[in-house]
């Protein structure tokens, strides 16, 4: 049993008969009453993200999990086939399970989460960003750079991203997975 000063980001809890995730936590302490954690919480079974507040002390039952690293091979329609680094064993997740779906190209290597108890994937965890090419973006117009300026840019993957207007296509960008938002330019 753990308590709430131990919720972190990434801790799998049980919860509501269902496995949740930590998105994003955060102590409050009021001036008046009680201290509580005020968290946002994401199932790992269907995806739904929910908001939770647990007072200060309260028990919080958590899952013992196991980190992996897999590959991501190729997807059929909602299924994501993923295979292991280390004894080359394939697994299949539903997007559902993916914080970034749209984001992640084959031959991506990502952490997955497995619940030691039942050795089932509970949740993929992407690398902080990726380095995607560009495939389709309209061409910027010259001298709209009073602001910062955006457009809205395809990448390998099919994702949408809004990007600087100097970016073309075929240039490769960095974009941060947690938030999908394009990070800077790479050069080869």
């Amino acid at each position: 049993m753990a308590s709430t000063s131990d919720i972190r980001n990434g801790l799998c809890i049980k919860y509501n008969h269902d496995i949740f995730k930590v998105v994003e936590f955060l102590h409050v302490k009021p001036g008046k009453g009680p201290a509580f954690v005020r968290t946002k919480l994401k199932s790992v079974t269907t995806g739904k993200v929910i908001d939770n507040t647990f007072s200060a002390g309260h028990k919080i039952e958590d899952v013992r999990v196991e980190t992996h690293k897999f590959q991501y091979l190729y997807n059929e329609g909602e299924t994501f086939h993923f295979m292991n680094t280390e004894d080359y064993s394939q697994i299949q997740l539903q997007k559902a399970v993916l914080d970034a779906p749209d984001l992640i190209k084959e031959g991506e290597v990502v952490t997955v989460l497995i619940n030691t108890e039942d050795s089932m994937p509970l949740s993929v965890e992407m690398p902080a960003s990726v380095i995607l090419e560009v495939t389709h973006t309209e061409p910027g117009v010259k001298g709209n750079t009073a602001t910062n300026a955006t457009k809205p840019a395809t990448v390998e993957t099919g994702a949408t991203v809004n990007v600087p207007l100097f970016i073309n296509e075929g240039d490769k960008i960095k974009i941060e997975t947690e938030k999908g938002t394009y990070k800077e330019r790479v050069k080869e």
